[in-house]
């Protein structure tokens, strides 16, 4: 009828919809936040739409969520966030904020669409520019009258997915001038960053590896692109190799401070450097590369096996720069084989990790934070798998790992992988973002979180010293700044929320507490391990190499 004719034609939709469409139609399949006026609304409609919600108890935690399933899935951030209504602006409204200028110092793209039917430009957008060139954060405004105000659909234009990014390839050539450096090298190193394992570049690196003997040193982030135990990676004489190389490839990895800017003393002052990014902007920072590679990491070491398949090179295996690095690697794992096996109790670090690493499934995705916690466990918790693991990054950011492991675990069981999500925390770091654990068991999510209890941040002291220090006066100024409260009971909290907690001395507690988190698929667990106070890492090669530039 005409009735009904004209009910479909002037079928009037929400802001609140509009947003939730618009963010689907980009291949937005999860939400993480807190809702409240004026964004409520908003989460609901992507239900509807049929985006998976997650709600969090920290803000910063969805955030640290939502980016590591933009790292996961190759669709990075988009921040929404609610503000005042148009017609309140300067008015002193509530929690009125320059939010679109405060967040352009941060985000690659951040507007506030100017009416409703330009919503979905707006996220298209900004989903895009995320992806494109170098991933970057963005945000979109929503103002709160724009939330459940209404127009009639026909009015609005939804505009279609925005396609992959576009792949771009190295000039041929730079590719010839960084092989004819690449084979001039008798001490090569590649160092394989983050940007690969976003580039999803594991197929093209593991061929060159192999095909031309290479020696890889990975990043934090670069773990599991090629599996840690692979007979060609060198972790386990970093400083060496990056000490005595005299040509390094960089691929998508940066010279900044985990990589000790690519100077001296870290460094060969006379090191040359082939550089393959996305960024143009990262080309030559720190040092001056010897070759220039912009583009696709995986597109480019493509390009790279294309030239060598054509002249068969290949890096001699016996050469003395593979003998210095194969004696490095059997010093060093002596050494901490040697922690490792100490049967002490309280535990130290090491024989923390050792056993941990025994028993964890090799298809496991990592999470990792902390001071020593981070840092001696990247040594000692291998990663088999690309993008299997997630830690605190360039940043160093404490309170991520909670929001990491919520994001993965979210992520595994959309995709019924199968594989288990093991988050290991210090017990610093666990406090940023503890509260999460509800999250995880409202959400029935079966992460393992292994908190390493020293009592403090890097260290901390026993409770009989606390004790002590107590009768001494007021602890605000008696105590050390870097302690907290000994054995704190991190297990109850878990307990409390109906997952499963245990509390754990000895290296029998901690492979029983584990090996009964790993067979539960219906809850979280956490394994509070109360460790030495005073245990550190293994004292480091370079007396110059201190606890800021790990």
């Amino acid at each position: 009828s005409l009735t009904d004719f004209w009910t479909v034609i002037m079928e009037d939709v929400t802001g609140a919809q509009l947003i939730a469409e618009a963010l689907k139609a980009q291949n937005v399949e999860y939400m993480f936040g807190i809702v409240g006026v004026p964004v409520i609304e908003v989460a609901m409609a992507a239900q509807a739409s049929g985006i998976k919600y997650v709600g969090m108890r920290n803000e910063q935690a969805a955030c640290y969520a939502a980016s590591a399933v933009g790292y996961l899935t190759g669709r990075p951030v988009i921040v929404i966030g609610g503000s005042a209504d148009q017609n309140q602006e300067t008015t002193g409204a509530f929690q009125e904020f320059p939010q679109v200028e405060a967040c352009r110092l941060y985000s690659k793209f951040s507007a506030r669409p100017s009416s409703l039917d330009m919503i979905s430009s707006v996220v298209e957008k900004a989903v895009r520019t995320s992806m494109y060139g170098r991933p970057g954060a963005v945000y979109v405004d929503i103002s709160g009258d724009m939330v459940n105000a209404k127009v009639d659909r026909s009015r609005v234009r939804l505009v279609p997915c925005c396609p992959p990014p576009p792949v771009s390839m190295a000039d041929h050539m730079a590719i010839t001038e960084a092989l004819a450096v690449l084979k001039g090298a008798k001490r090569p190193l590649l160092i394989i960053g983050k940007g690969a394992a976003h580039g999803r570049a594991e197929g093209a690196l593991r061929e060159l590896v192999e095909g031309c003997g290479l020696p890889f040193l990975p990043t934090p982030m670069g773990k599991g692109v090629l599996p840690d135990d692979h007979p060609n990676c060198v972790a386990a004489a970093r400083s060496r190799a990056l000490l005595q190389s005299d040509v390094v490839v960089l691929l998508g990895a940066r010279l900044n401070w985990i990589l000790h800017f690519g100077l001296p003393p870290r460094f060969d002052p006379h090191v040359k450097v082939i550089q393959v990014d996305l960024c143009a902007e990262e080309m030559g920072n720190n040092m001056q590369p010897a070759a220039a590679l912009l583009g696709d990491v995986n597109a480019i070491v493509k390009q790279l096996l294309e030239y060598v398949h054509k002249d068969g090179w290949k890096y001699p295996a016996d050469t003395e720069w593979w003998t210095t690095l194969k004696e490095k690697m059997a010093a060093n794992a002596t050494m901490t084989k040697a922690l490792a096996l100490q049967s002490t109790t309280p535990m130290n670090y090491y024989q923390v990790f050792h056993h941990i690493s025994q028993l964890l499934p090799h298809d496991c995705v990592i999470v990792s934070e902390g001071a020593n916690t981070m840092d001696i466990g990247r040594t000692m918790l291998n990663n088999y798998l690309p993008r299997h693991r997630l830690d605190a990054g360039t940043f160093g950011t404490m309170g991520v790992g909670l929001g990491f492991a919520i994001a993965a675990a979210t992520v595994q069981r959309n995709q019924n992988t199968g594989q288990r999500v093991v988050c290991v925390e210090g017990d610093s770091a666990f406090g940023f973002s503890g509260m999460e654990v509800e999250t995880m068991c409202r959400y029935k999510l079966p992460v393992v979180i292994i908190v390493v209890n020293n009592n403090g941040i890097y260290s901390g002291v026993d409770a009989e010293t606390w004790e002590m220090m107590g009768k001494m006066g007021d602890l605000t100024t008696v105590a050390p700044p870097v302690t907290l409260l000994p054995e704190a009971r991190y297990d109850e909290v878990m307990n409390a929320f109906g997952g499963r907690g245990f509390l754990v001395r000895t290296e029998e507690e901690l492979r029983s507490a584990l090996q009964l988190s790993l067979s539960d698929w219906e809850r979280p667990s956490l394994l509070n391990v109360l460790i030495d106070p005073s245990s550190d890492r293994k004292q480091q090669e370079f007396p110059w190499l201190t606890r800021s530039n790990l």
